[in-house]
């Protein structure tokens, strides 16, 4: 083999040795795949919550106040736009049909009752006046034949006049007695059977008024938006929109007609960020329905007391936060779902690293440093944790790579 050729394979050798060597030490100090690197920055705050888009005002359609239960009939269509003066939703009324005839039949029986009642009284009332008038006679006739010379009435006579006499006042008394009793009781018959007639007019007068409000119009223009039947709900609060064929009861609001040129974010919001939230802060808002564009939002409103979420099981209590949009835009539209993030707080020239990088070591909070050939314990102090990076002070600098799992094995020691 000629010099240089075999000079040449050796450099080749040499070479491919050199190399070998170099990724075998680059493999050895290269830090592994589950592993974040340090940053120092601004840290920003944010809480993140979700909820829908609502109109700031709204017209809700209910149903009739005094019909009872009712059935729908017809409804207009959910999403469609309604003018005003249109017809919404028509009920069934064969119930109150029935009910009017019912109550029309009762009341001309009522009447019927109270003349009968009236005549009687009237034959009642002259019994009675014309027994006043004989027990008033019969006390005066036998007032005279109380009246004589002695001498001319045996004293036996005298006496059967006496006892006639106070037979006749006590006649004259029993009548009287009877007299105010009986008007008494009749009295009380006029009002109880008026009071019943009245009783009967009021209800026949309130089916006839709720059957004239079956057909229900829209009282302004919008865009139907139906609302969820409670009597159908499958449970956690899954409830469906009314439908044609479902009941509902008098006054139940069936259909919402949101005013489209100003809406908001309706959002729950969890008890451990209730502190955190205050009106006129700032965020963004992210629509489901609309990607291409994050929108720019306060909040509005954070309601004082905590409400219960029966869509969850177990039931939660959360808080409402309600956030208005700062750029509007007329493709938002009631019920589009949202998710925002709301800045509650900044923290200038921070070291950061994901909140997954930041484990509990003796009882501390601490990250696994990756260090020459394994981890090294850091333990840390937290300045502020978020549901994504962690604000710390530590002896860390930016682009050291910290573990966002916990190691299998780790290095010896801590960093100082």
């Amino acid at each position: 083999m000629p010099f240089a050729l075999r000079r040449n394979l050796r450099l080749i050798a040499i070479a491919a040795t050199v190399a070998a060597g170099a990724a075998g030490c680059s493999r050895n100090s290269a830090p592994p795949s589950a592993t974040a690197e340090v940053v120092r920055g601004e840290y920003v705050d944010v809480v993140e919550i979700r909820g829908q888009v609502r109109p700031v005002k709204s017209v809700i359609v209910a149903a009739p106040m005094q019909a009872g239960d009712l059935q729908i009939l017809h409804i207009v269509k959910n999403g469609t736009l309604i003018t005003k003066g249109e017809v919404a939703i028509e009920f069934d009324g064969s119930v109150l049909q029935r009910t009017i005839l019912d109550r029309t039949a009762e009341l001309k029986q009522a009447l019927a009752e109270l003349d009968q009642l009236k005549a009687r009284l009237n034959i009642g009332v002259g019994g009675n006046r014309m027994a006043l008038l004989t027990t008033g006679y019969d006390v005066e006739r036998a007032k005279l034949d109380t009246v004589g010379p002695e001498d001319l009435v045996s004293r036996v006579d005298a006496q059967r006049a006496q006892l006639a006499l106070a037979d006749a006042q006590q006649r004259q008394r029993q009548a009287k007695l009877k007299d105010g009793a009986d008007a008494v009781a009749n009295s009380s018959g006029l009002v109880a059977q008026t009071k019943r007639i009245a009783k009967i007019q009021s209800d026949l007068a309130r089916a006839e008024l709720a059957s004239k409000q079956l057909v229900v119009r829209a009282p302004a223009s919008g865009m139907v938006n139906i609302l969820n039947n409670p009597r159908n709900n499958a449970g956690l609060g899954n409830s469906t929109p009314y439908r044609p064929g479902d009941n509902t009861w008098a006054g139940a609001e069936i259909i919402e007609l949101p005013d489209l040129s100003r809406v908001h974010v309706d959002a729950r919001l969890d008890e451990s960020d209730r502190g955190r939230l205050q009106p006129g802060q700032r965020g963004s808002v992210r629509i489901d329905a609309i990607a291409d564009h994050d929108f720019q939002a306060s909040v509005s409103e954070v309601s004082v007391l905590a409400k219960v979420d029966q869509s969850s099981w177990p039931a939660t209590k959360n808080f409402v936060v309600k956030l208005a949009f700062l750029d509007p835009d007329p493709r938002l539209r009631p019920g589009m779902s949202a998710a925002a993030r709301i800045v509650v707080g900044r923290l200038p020239d921070m070291l950061m690293v994901p909140t997954e990088s930041v484990f509990i070591v003796d009882g501390r909070p601490a990250v696994y440093l990756f260090k020459g050939r394994g981890f090294v314990t850091v333990p840390v102090e937290i300045v502020r944790r978020g549901r994504e990076q962690v604000a710390l002070k530590a002896p860390l600098a930016p682009g050291d790579r910290v573990a966002v799992t916990r190691p299998s094995a780790t290095g010896t020691g801590a960093a100082q």
